[in-house]
Order: structure tokens, then C-alpha cells, then sequence
């Protein structure tokens, strides 16, 4: 079993009906779904890999020889308890927000330039990816992007947009820790782009835990738990994970469109139809999650503070 495989190219074309009916199967039965042909420029996804990886290897790398989940598994292989590492995961990891470009890792160079182009592409693909959401759902043109830019004034956009640049070193003991623990992602649309080489990410697909093939240059595509709240549970926030490996240094560099923080969300259902989840603020969610992040999903739809 493998995670769908869609070419977005067609979305404009002849088999448009056939790949908005693929999208929203892949959306409804999995959570997370690949994208080829997505319109992001090769040559720069070829810029994003290269650099990414250098700006690892002289920006982060030997910092990470003596951060927490190092020092925490040699604690653990000094005890020889048989215990596992279950509170921290392997994972060297930097985020990029509009706001904070002062502070994104300035010793690479090209890394800034080619991540600003590289985030505007991920931007309209994220909207384009929204809107066939939309038409999905039987929504307005633009309900989903709407809903997350509440307050937006002159066309500028309050979505929160960040994008997550990982690295997932080699791990001498990858039996004892997690690369990535379970979780699903609390905001909108997540757009990742993931090592083509090395492999590590799990979707859960009924009980079973499924390889996210690696794909040259694909576009991996999963839904958040705010467009499973939209949606009334049509579209469900997949849980997904990352495998700490022994060989090779994975790369993955997550972008997520989420809700501006003082966006009201809650499900898009037509008068009288029930509604399954409450409506809520983003930012009162957020406050929920932090604390539940690798727990059950469910209790954090009733934790949060209803409208």
C-alpha cells in the first residue's frame, strides 16, 4: 500500500473532474497525498536541496552533536535500562516566518534569497491546493483561504505561514528514539518537500503504519486538524511520524498555511446539519496543542475554549 500519487498538471486540462475526484479520495481516505508535476520550478527545488544540506553541514551539525537527544541517549545507554527515549525526538530543525528573516541562518550563502522565491511558490501552491478544497467541500471559491486570514485588509494576508527546515542526522541507536513522534498537525495545509533518498515518514492508514515514499521533487500534501474541523470530519488530520534511521541525514522541509491566530474556525456545514466539532479560536487551540501535541486528538476539540 502506498500513499496516492497525483498530477497536478491536469487540473487545468481535460482530466480536471478526474483529478479533483483523485485529490478529494486522497483527502477523505488518507489525510496525505503526493503532488507531481505542482508547477514549483525544478531548478529551484534543485537550489532549496543543495542548499539546505550545506547550511546543515556548516550552520548546525556539530551543534547538534551536543544537543539534548544526544546527551539524553547516551545518558540512557549508560544506564542499560532497555528503556526507550520517549519525550524528545532526533531531529535538528529551524523555522522560517516572514517576520523573524533576522534571524534564519545567515552563514550560508544563497540560503536566504532562495528560500524567500522558494516560500512564495509554496505560498501559491497552498492557495491553488485550498481552492480545490473548496470546490470539493462545495464550498465558495475562496471559503478555506477566507476563513484562515480573518482581519486581512488590502489583500494583506494574516494566515500564519512558516516553514519548517528539519534534518534528521544518522542515529546510532534508532531503536531507542524517535525521529519525529506521532502526531497530527494542528493548522491548515502542509506542503513538504522530503529527501528524495532517505526514507523515515509514516503515515497511520487504518491501524497500519505506511512508508511516505520518497519521491524526486513531489510535493507531499497533508491535511491539519483545523481542515478536519472545516471540513465536519469529511477530510481527517492524519497521524504521521518520522523513524530515526542509522545512515544517512534525512532532509524535510515542511511548509504549513494555518489560521491567523485570531481566526474563529469552526465547521463550514450547512444550516441544520449537525456539526461535529465546536467553533473556536485558532490561537485558544494553539494553547491546547502545545500542551497535546503527541496525545489523542479528539479531548483537544473538547479542551479548547468554545465561541
Amino acid at each position: 500500500m502506498a500513499i496516492p500519487v497525483i498530477d497536478f498538471s491536469k487540473i487545468n486540462g481535460e482530466e480536471r473532474e478526474k483529478t479533483l475526484s483523485e485529490i478529494a479520495k486522497a483527502c477523505e481516505e488518507w489525510g496525505f497525498f503526493q503532488l507531481v508535476n505542482h508547477g514549483i520550478p525544478l531548478e529551484l527545488l534543485n537550489k532549496v536541496k543543495k542548499l539546505a544540506s550545506d547550511c546543515y553541514k556548516t550552520e548546525r551539525e556539530e551543534a547538534f552533536k551536543t544537543s539534548t537527544p544526544v546527551k539524553l541517549l547516551n545518558e540512557l545507554l549508560e544506564k542499560n535500562s532497555g528503556e526507550k527515549l520517549e519525550n524528545v525526538d532526533w531531529e535538528d530543525v529551524f523555522t522560517l516566518l516572514d517576520h523573524n528573516q533576522n534571524e534564519w541562518p545567515s552563514n550560508t550563502s544563497g540560503l536566504k534569497e532562495t528560500m524567500v522565491e522558494y516560500r512564495e511558490e509554496v505560498r501559491k501552491l497552498a492557495s491553488k491546493m485550498m481552492e480545490v478544497m473548496d470546490e470539493n467541500l462545495g464550498l465558495p471559491k475562496g471559503y478555506i483561504k477566507k476563513a484562515f486570514n480573518e482581519g486581512m485588509e488590502d489583500g494583506e494576508e494574516t494566515a500564519f505561514f512558516g516553514t519548517k527546515v528539519s534534518h534528521y542526522p544518522p542515529c546510532p541507536h534508532p531503536e531507542l528514539v524517535n525521529g519525529l513522534r506521532s502526531h497530527t498537525d494542528a493548522g491548515g495545509v502542509v506542503l513538504l518537500f522530503q529527501d528524495d533518498e532517505y526514507d523515515g515518514l509514516q503515515v497511520l492508514k487504518d491501524g497500519e503504519w505506511i512508508d511516505v515514499q520518497p519521491m524526486p521533487n513531489a510535493i507531499v500534501i497533508n491535511t491539519g486538524d483545523q481542515i478536519e474541523v472545516l471540513s465536519n470530519g469529511r477530510y481527517k488530520s492524519a497521524w504521521h511520524r518520522v523513524l530515526a534511521r542509522e545512515e544517512g541525514n534525512r532532509r524535510s522541509i515542511a511548509s504549513f498555511y494555518n489560521p491567523s491566530y485570531k481566526a474563529a474556525i469552526g465547521p463550514a456545514a450547512e444550516e441544520g446539519s449537525e456539526k461535529k466539532y465546536p467553533k473556536f479560536v485558532f490561537g485558544d487551540y494553539m494553547d491546547v496543542y502545545a500542551n497535546q501535541k503527541f496525545m489523542p486528538k479528539e479531548p483537544r476539540f473538547l479542551a479548547v475554549k468554545t465561541l
